[in-house]
This record gives C-alpha cells, structure tokens and sequence, in this order.
C-alpha cells in the first residue's frame, strides 16, 4: 500500500510563493503574447480586453516580411551561432594547458581571468569601442562577435572541468603516441560535451540579449540585431501597441524554445558555473 506524502506547512507556503513569483514573471509574456495576437487598431477600454478575443495570427507574417525584423532576426541568429562556434574553440583551446599543463606563470593567469569576473562589461566599452575602431571592424559582423567571445567565466566553467578528468587518462593516451592535439580531440572534448553545450547555451543568450555592444558598434540598420532594432521599430508605433509586441515575441520565442529544449542543461550550467579550480 502507498504511503501518502504528508505535505508540511512550509512546503505549502514555499509552493505557493513560488506559484506567485512564477505567475509575476509570466504576466509580462503572457500580455506580450496576447497583445501580440490582436487586431491592429482594436478599441481596448479595460486591461481584459487584451486577453479577451477575437485573436490573429497576421501580425506576425506581417511584422516578418513588412519591416527589417527578419533581417534582425537573421543578423541576431548569426551572431550568436559564430559567437557559440568561436567560444567553444576558442575557450576550450585555452582551458586545455591551463587545467592539464604546467608551465611558467600558470596560476596567475588563471587567477588574471579570475579577476576578470569583477570587472563589468561597461568598463571596458570605451577602449573596445577604440580598439574595435582602429581595426575597422566597427559596422561589421566581426566587431560585434569577437568581443563575446573572451568571456573569463566560460575559460574558468571548462578549464574546472578538464582539470576533474583524470590524468592517468592524459598519460595512458601519451604512452600510446598522441600528442596534446590528439589528446585535446579525441580524449578531452569528447568527455566535456555536458559543459561545452552548458557553455554554449550560456555564449547563445549572451549574445541574444547583448544590447550595449551591438548598439555602440552597428551604425547602419541593415546591421542592427533584434534587440537594438525593436526599439526603433516600437518607436514607429506609439499609439498601438500590436506590432511593438509582434516583434518583441518574435525575438522572444527562440530564446524560450531553446531554454524549453534544454531546461536542465541551463540548471546544470548554473550549478557547474558555481566550480571552484
């Protein structure tokens, strides 16, 4: 027979708080996504009649192929694919001597990127901006995704993982020939595939919702990524809102999709990203 689970006061309360604390954060999606769904021009005379019918999906097809949304939308897809690529290579590359190599100077590299966690991103906005400028690269899809790529907590997230696999495993691969590309290749990243999607899941949204960079560096429209352009969209828009919630679930559902598909690799991230070297 199956013994009930007696539920005890503060796991009531608990619940319910965090009932409440889901609903405050789902109240703006939900709005959007029904705001969204509206007629142009429809008469709204309580915050009900948002959420009440009729319902269409015109909008969307509108919004997509009657303004520079979907060359945002592919500008942001872009950038933020490259930018995963890059920070996988990049930052793996990287973590690879700094967990399984000694060398001169090694801990206090590690501790340079460690630091780099305190630093904010605006700090450093102004000498980006100059460096970017000097090199030419301001407007272009490089200058916006090679800075996303130097990101001290992802090194610090994949370099803590490699240094938990074993060394016997680095030194039996040795005694059969390979070298540290073939070790680096074919024993290493094969094991980190759990942290290397966390990582690319965390790289992905940074990009997505990156604004300040984008915003500093685009200077032509066509160049613009979702989050610097729906502003200028919404502001075309003041007196109806429909379309300014159009685009703005339009940049939305990806980023909900992909936390849907990969909802435990995300808390798993967090978790991981809490790793100490």
């Amino acid at each position: 027979m199956k013994k009930t689970k007696n539920f005890k006061p503060i796991d009531i309360v608990l619940t319910a708080i965090s009932i409440l604390i889901a609903c405050i954060f789902l109240t703006p999606i939900v709005w959007s996504l029904a705001c969204s769904l509206k007629t142009e021009g429809m008469k709204i005379t309580s915050a009900l009649d948002w959420f009440a019918p009729p319902y269409t999906f015109e909008n969307y097809p509108s919004v997509i192929l009657g303004s520079s949304v979907s060359t945002w939308l592919i500008n942001s897809m872009f950038n933020a694919s490259m930018s995963v690529i890059l920070t996988i290579l990049v930052t793996s590359l990287a973590a690879y001597p700094i967990a399984k190599l000694e060398f001169k100077g090694k801990s206090w590299l590690f501790l340079f990127f460690t630091v780099g966690l305190i630093v904010p991103g605006e700090a450093t906005i102004v000498p980006l901006f100059i460096i970017t400028n000097q090199l030419g690269l301001l407007d272009s899809y490089a200058g916006m995704i090679l800075p996303s790529v130097a990101v001290s907590l992802n090194l610090i997230i994949i370099s803590s993982f490699f240094k938990g696999i074993p060394n016997e495993m680095i030194e039996a691969a040795k005694i059969d020939g390979a070298n540290h590309w073939i070790i680096y290749f074919r024993v290493v990243m094969p094991l980190a595939k759990t942290v290397l999607v966390t990582v690319s899941i965390f790289a992905f949204m940074a990009s997505w919702n990156n604004y300040l960079w984008p915003l500093l560096c685009a200077i032509n429209d066509s160049m613009f990524t979702l989050p610097v352009g729906i502003p200028t969209f919404a502001g075309t828009y003041t007196v109806d809102y429909v379309r300014p919630m159009t685009a703005n679930m339009i940049a939305s559902i990806p980023a909900i999709i992909l936390y849907l598909i990969f909802e435990k690799r995300i808390v798993k991230g967090v978790t991981l990203s809490g790793i100490k070297g």
